[in-house]
């Protein structure tokens, strides 16, 4: 019995020798090792911060240059392919992989919606944050000068008829997206004295507007802004 436990104790000892010695080679650590994951955090947060600073030369991400099919599958669906806005597309998905275009749309047409609301309820904070610099200079320019003469506006938004991008191109950094936009809405201008002097109280008018929004692809900032209107006769 007593034979049998030194044997044991012996192969014991043994072992453990024998792993501190592989763990000494083979498991040294200098205590600068991040896990996988946190390397990837912290190296994507480091390349994002690059790209503020123009003193960082920021390399093109992988696979970029040479994206793979199923990677322009929902511009595709979207838009058939060799046409000009089927190009466009391609274009805004290279520089920003995150854009669908079926999810745009249906994000641009809440905004329009919003902005359309905002404007006849003269609701600057709304707008500026949904307008380019310019565009919302012109929105609040048309705003104060109805209420200098006293005039309001009754607005009802009945809902989008249609909504399609016709354009997409990248300049520089920055994307630029436009639609064709066919809502409808009940829209009257009142004067100081209540009377209606543009549109109807109770008529449901279509409307149709071909608006372009903008992003910079580069900007931590996911937010899209308009940039542009104009009524599509």
């Amino acid at each position: 019995m007593g034979s049998f436990d030194f044997v044991t104790f012996f192969f014991f000892v043994a072992a453990v020798i024998i792993f501190i010695q592989l763990r000494s080679v083979l498991g040294k650590r200098t205590g600068h090792e991040r896990p996988p994951q946190e390397m990837t955090r912290l190296d994507q947060t480091q390349a994002q911060e690059g790209l503020d600073d123009p003193k960082v030369v920021t390399l093109p991400r992988r696979g970029r240059e040479n994206a793979e099919p199923e990677t322009f599958a929902a511009v595709d669906a979207y838009a058939a392919p060799s046409t000009e806005l089927n190009k466009g597309l391609r274009e805004v998905v290279t520089a920003d992989p995150s854009f669908a275009p079926k999810d745009f749309v249906g994000g641009a047409t809440s905004a329009y919606e919003m902005i359309v609301s905002a404007y006849a309820e003269g609701d600057r904070k709304t707008l500026k944050g949904l307008l380019s610099r310019e565009v919302y200079d012109g929105f609040v320019a048309a705003i104060e000068e109805r209420e200098k003469k006293g005039e309001t506006v009754r607005s009802n938004f009945v809902g989008i008829e249609k909504a399609a991008i016709i354009q997409a191109e990248l300049k520089g950094t920055e994307a630029n997206i436009t639609l064709r936009i066919i809502s409808q809405l009940i829209s009257a201008t009142l004067d100081k004295d209540g009377e209606v002097i543009d549109g109807d109280l109770v008529e449901v008018t279509d409307v149709n507007d071909v608006w372009t929004f903008a992003r910079d692809t580069r900007s931590r900032d996911p937010n899209w802004r308009l940039i542009a209107t104009e009524a599509d006769q």
